[in-house]
């Protein structure tokens, strides 16, 4: 019988190579399973599952696994506390484990996972050819393993059994062997590079950077010189993505890598973290100058559009740079640096550079203190809403208002929202406060109309975060509508335009539904966000709110002017009302009331004000 077929009949006897997919949460576990079993060689094996990081451990006890999906976050035992006593135990050493993770911007933690053996690191949304590529390479090992375990048994009885006149079979046999651990090497090789390359662009992965970046710090600090780490980010990334689709996107990612390379010397490293982040480490560096010097080098090879699928597109990085040993003597201090400097430079001028220094570590220090006294602001009470009038451009009346979130801080006194909202974005509270936002509003409506008909109807105003439109946001309004017996003509929602442009579709889903429960429209700060007329059309919005920066200016020179008398001139072709917002001069009211605006909100009539005096401020504008 020809070896190769004997192969195979072998191959088709053994037992199917086990996967382990562990995650706590029931639909992304589901969806791993599915995305394994629709894989083209999913009859090679088969898939297992655990809930938690105490049923993995028993499953690891009763099979052997060729690779463990294993899910970063979960509940009492967490990803790398379940990877570390899997490979404490003699049986599953050497089992390789694939963390996955949702947190696409924890650099920290992926580090840590590589730390407790990590083969991958893959983040959620998972792309199935990705995961697919990546296990069918453990896969493959595993089952050449089992074979060759087998043949060693084989070989063993051979040896026992077999007589000298055997010895030219035994000779073929042991031939085979060795084609096929030749076979394993390469195999073991591609799972090699699988580990130490980014799959798309061919740049070293994280991995390996961390193991660049160990050997180089030593090398620096034994010459007693210098080595740079440059962190960038691509800008508007996301947006390209959304766009263009994501081959579009991966097209990119690998042309900017093509262009990173070539605007640096031979002998630096470039890698890939991932998304759209990129590392360069340079070695022999002399001063900060030289590190400026090759950071606007790749500024500039960066700046000239990419042709992606035959579009024009153009992008810009920030970059952050720190250096070796003066911002971090450790790789993790370094490369926290460098990242800290880049977050820095997207802050301040998407396509710029900055250093690290000192100074950003305490305001790093400040945003998570930030971010742990706002997981308790909901519970201790320490949110009120000030209301800001919306008036009348012809009559002077109050027509409504617009509830502006503010934060009682222990520590640092009256937070207006746009001081801390960027920290409720990425700690998750954007919703929870949102919702109290909608009830608070709700029950403040009540109170006024509870106050007799001398108090006039005041519509109120509050703002929307896009988080919210993924989250129930219609159930969430009727519901604070029906606790507090309040018509929808008393609420009014604020979407800013550049919210409504990322998702326009489902913008228009979820403002649809609402409309027609009768409650008001509004886009905010309109004429910052470029959206197009079609996009304003499609959109059931009733009100448009001129942002204050054309505002500020009116007077000054015919520019300004013209633009809010465009919007008007806009506004009336599509039925809807104007609001100026930023209003503080006699001559701003007076140039509104001449284009025709309706309305305008502005520390001219009142400044955002508690809602007991801004119900005196009301009643007194109505006495006068």
């Amino acid at each position: 019988m020809p070896p190769r077929k004997r192969h195979n009949e072998e191959s088709s006897q053994l037992q199917k190579p086990k996967v382990l997919v562990v995650n706590d949460h029931a639909a992304s576990l589901f969806a791993l399973q599915t995305i394994l079993l629709n894989s083209p060689q999913s009859h090679e094996y088969e898939v297992l599952t655990a809930t938690s990081g105490t049923e993995a451990l028993r499953q690891v006890l009763a099979h052997k696994f060729a690779v463990i999906l294993l899910d970063v976050s979960m509940p009492g035992m967490d990803g790398f506390e379940t990877a570390e006593l899997i490979h404490s135990h003699p049986m599953s050493a050497t089992v390789p484990i694939i963390f996955i993770t949702a947190y696409y911007a924890d650099e920290m933690n992926r580090m840590k996972g590589f730390s407790h053996g990590a083969a991958d690191y893959l983040i959620t949304p998972v792309i199935p050819e990705v995961l697919h590529a990546k296990v069918s390479v453990f896969i493959e090992l595993e089952r050449k393993n089992m074979l060759l375990e087998k043949q060693k048994g084989e070989l063993a009885v051979l040896n026992k059994n077999l007589q000298v006149q055997q010895m030219e079979k035994l000779k073929r046999v042991n031939a085979a062997l060795e084609a096929e651990i030749a076979e394993r090497r390469q195999a073991e090789e591609r799972a090699q590079a699988l580990a130490t390359r980014d799959s798309l662009t061919g740049l070293l992965n994280r991995r390996s950077l961390t193991e660049q970046l160990e050997h180089a710090a030593v090398r620096a600090a034994r010459q007693q010189e210098h080595l740079a780490l440059l962190f960038l980010d691509m800008d508007k990334f996301k947006s390209i993505n959304d766009t263009y689709g994501h081959d579009a996107g991966d097209d990119l990612l690998v042309q900017m890598a093509t262009r990173l390379r070539s605007a640096v010397r031979e002998a630096d490293i470039v890698a890939r973290l991932g998304g759209d982040e990129f590392v360069i480490l340079m070695e022999g560096l002399p001063s900060y100058a030289a590190a400026a010097q090759v950071a606007k080098k790749i500024l500039a090879a960066t700046a000239k559009p990419f042709n992606v699928q035959s579009q024009q597109v153009r992008t810009s990085v920030s970059v952050g740079i720190a250096m070796f040993p003066d911002d971090g003597q450790t790789v993790q201090d370094l490369m926290r640096s460098a990242d800290l400097a880049m977050y820095h430079a997207k802050q301040e001028r998407r396509g710029s550079i900055q250093f690290f220094h000192p100074e950003l570590n305490a305001r790093l220090i400040e945003r998570r203190q930030l971010e742990h006294e706002l997981e308790q602001a909901l519970e201790n009470e320490e949110f009120e809403l000030y209301y800001q009038p919306k008036v009348d451009v012809r009559s002077g009346r109050v027509a409504g208002v617009e509830a502006l979130l503010r934060w009682h801080h222990p520590r640092l006194g009256v937070l207006s929202g746009g001081q801390f909202m960027p920290a409720a974005v990425e700690t998750g509270q954007v919703v929870p406060i949102g919702e109290w936002v909608i009830a608070q509003a709700c029950a403040q409506a009540r109170a006024w109309q509870d106050a007799g008909a001398h108090f006039p109807h005041l519509p109120i105003a509050v703002n929307i975060a896009i988080p919210q439109l993924y989250a129930n946001l219609p159930e969430v309004i009727y519901r604070a509508l029906r606790k507090y017996q309040i018509a929808p003509s008393w609420l009014q929602l604020e979407i800013t335009e550049s919210l409504v442009i990322r998702d326009v579709e489902k913008a228009t889903s979820v403002l649809q539904e609402i409309s027609e429960s009768g409650i008001t429209i509004a886009i905010d700060d309109f004429g910052t966000g470029y959206s197009s007329l079609s996009v304003l059309k499609s959109l059931p919005i009733d009100i448009l709110k001129i942002d204050q920066s054309f505002v500020r200016d009116l007077g000054k020179g015919a520019g300004d002017n013209a633009i809010v008398a465009a919007v008007v001139n806009m506004a009336r072709a599509l039925a809807l009302r104007v609001v100026a917002e930023g209003v503080e001069t006699e001559e701003q009211l007076a140039i509104l009331r001449d284009l025709g605006c309706d309305e305008h909100q502005g520390y001219l009539f009142s400044k955002p004000l508690p809602a007991a005096a801004l119900g005196e401020h009301v009643m007194q504008a109505i006495r006068a």
